[in-house]
């Protein structure tokens, strides 16, 4: 889906990352005729070399984490520094890249589903190399979500990197009483409407990045799906990772997944945002990260991640 409003788009030890030092490689690699990607491999790899598979969150977001006038190379930049960590990572494009590329993207056709699917055969062509000791499903914001289900039954490890605990249309309205007070009534009868299986006739212009025609079936596919309810059906090590400067998903959504699942791991990173960047100042240095690719990532960010996989 398009970029639209800020709130649903924006919905040294050896395992330190040092910028200066490069132990990977990196390849492109197409999954099928949807899905390519980069995989970062450490230098020294092993039988017990594990892999982990990024899944970007909402939006048009690439496989670096990036979206068209919001470049901050979130998922680049963890994918490197897990990498230098000796864990192989492979961050990938959402179906909807090569579809725009082949002049074949039908909005109003994509569901919520599809991108489960192309988590599953990720997970599955890896899992056919039998080349890896583990292989985990990081997801982030959206993503989480979609690895959530995908994960089950599927992949040795799971981790939430600010995934919401709540339907999507929960999470919605929140934000939207908090940035667009006049339009929470509105955009909550909305929902309703989609909850109930049903498209409506949007009327309200203003609203039309969230309910424009072309959209309404795949939010009719998303809000199905409950995050507290999917996460109870894992039976692999879980791992929420919540920042507490994080200004799109709170540090309640990773709380409920918890509370949902009580033995998963819950790590809340002090000073981490949204996108994994660290962030000292106020609301306006937040949301100047989101457009730059230079500011580093938080450093406990994938160490605690490393730490998590290698205990698989």
């Amino acid at each position: 889906m398009k970029k639209a409003l800020v709130l649903f788009v924006i919905l040294f030890s050896t395992l330190a990352f040092s910028q200066e030092k490069i132990e990977f490689s990196k390849a492109d690699i197409e999954i099928n005729s949807l899905l390519k990607g980069t995989l970062y491999s450490p230098l020294k790899q092993s039988n017990k070399t594990n892999l982990v598979i990024l899944i970007a969150g909402s939006g048009p977001t690439d496989r670096d984490g990036n979206q068209k006038g919001l470049t901050n190379n979130s998922l680049k930049l963890l994918a490197e520094a897990l990498a230098n960590n000796g864990i192989a990572v492979y961050s990938y494009d959402k179906r909807i890249f090569a579809q725009i590329a082949s002049g074949k993207l039908d909005e109003a056709s994509l569901s919520f589903d599809n991108f489960i699917d192309d988590a599953k055969a990720v997970i599955q062509y890896f899992k056919n190399q039998k080349k890896y000791h583990s292989i985990t499903i990081a997801g982030h914001s959206e993503g989480a979500l979609i690895g959530m289900v995908a994960a089950d039954g599927n992949a040795d490890g799971y981790i939430s990197i600010a995934g919401a605990g709540r339907p999507i249309d929960e999470v919605l309205v929140e934000q939207i009483g908090k940035q667009a007070p006049f339009l929470k009534e509105e955009v909550q009868k909305n929902l309703e409407t989609l909850k109930s299986g049903t498209t409506f006739e949007l009327k309200n212009q203003m609203l039309a990045s969230l309910f424009r025609a072309s959209v309404q079936p795949y939010m009719i596919s998303w809000i199905k799906y409950n995050p507290q309810s999917e996460i109870k059906k894992l039976h692999v090590p879980t791992l929420l990772i919540n920042g507490d400067k994080d200004i799109q998903v709170s540090v309640n959504d990773a709380q409920l997944l918890q509370q949902a699942k009580p033995e998963a791991q819950l790590k809340i990173i002090s000073n981490m945002n949204h996108i994994f960047k660290e962030i000292k100042g106020d609301e306006a240095e937040n949301k100047a990260s989101y457009t730059n690719p230079d500011l580093p990532i938080s450093k406990e960010l994938p160490l605690i991640i490393t730490t998590f996989i290698q205990s698989l």
